[in-house]
């Protein structure tokens, strides 16, 4: 297989119950591209991320991540080293210290006992500190998470990304529970940091503006298929107006 593909997908199907949420899909994603998915709420964006993040199984077809089939992964170490995700959610724990947040992207470099030690005396403060302070949070290493803004905790889990430096980085509507000024600023710092470390990005956004303006492909999905996928210049008002239409929708009720 090419050795410049990150992401393969051949003919992906996964329904929930009487739902399908995706249907046929096929789907390359080069490496270092800066992809923003996108698409009406319930088109199938979570969906595909999650089985690229290996968090749930496609009903059937065959997905490759870095050449390699997803299931001959051998341990979640060898698959962190390819993939990293963010969530809408940050999916910190906001009792502990910011430090302890960011080393959590060391953990598939450490042993048990080595990460429950870290816990007291944290391990390799060294590279928290660098991850945090590219972050600019340089300052709020020994902060209690949970006292920090949503931004700031958006932030931490950039942090702790660069920590774990995965090949691929998978963003779950990463900036929706924030507000604009604090959106463009995330997009912008994982952007820029991705950029980089030569990483690809996808991420699932709700504003196309967004998404035109800090990404160079743009893929829609619309109840669950591929509805187009295009460098940014060719996206349309008019591809645009039709992917948001609920015609198909009025239509299937």
């Amino acid at each position: 297989m090419n050795e410049n593909k990150m992401f393969v997908l051949n003919n992906i199907n996964k329904t929930y119950g009487e739902t399908r949420a995706l249907s046929s899909l096929s789907l390359v994603v080069e490496k270092s591209e800066m992809i923003a998915l996108i698409g009406p709420s319930g088109a199938g964006k979570t969906t595909l991320l999650n089985i690229l993040a290996n968090t749930v199984q496609p009903d059937n077809g065959e997905v490759f991540v870095d050449g390699i089939e997803l299931n001959s992964y051998k341990s979640a170490k060898q698959f962190a080293d390819k993939v990293g995700i963010i969530r809408q959610q940050f999916d910190l724990v906001g009792q502990l210290a910011v430090i302890h947040n960011v080393l959590a992207g060391k953990l598939k470099d450490w042993g048990f006992f080595k990460a429950l030690f870290s816990l007291i005396i944290p391990q390799d403060s060294k590279a928290a500190e660098k991850a945090l302070e590219k972050v600019g949070l340089k300052d709020k290493l020994y902060k209690r998470t949970s006292n920090l803004s949503g931004g700031e905790q958006q932030r931490v889990a950039l942090a702790r990304l660069l920590v774990q430096k995965p090949q691929a980085v998978l963003a779950d509507e990463p900036v929706a529970s924030l507000d604009p000024v604090r959106a463009e600023d995330i997009l912008y710092t994982l952007t820029k940091l991705a950029s980089e470390e030569n990483q690809t990005v996808i991420a699932s956004l709700h504003s196309v503006e967004y998404a035109k303006k800090y990404f160079n492909r743009i893929i829609a999905l619309k109840q669950g298929k591929i509805y187009f996928d295009f460098p940014v210049e060719k996206v349309t008002e008019e591809l645009l107006s039709s992917l948001y239409s609920l015609e198909e929708v009025a239509h299937h009720e």
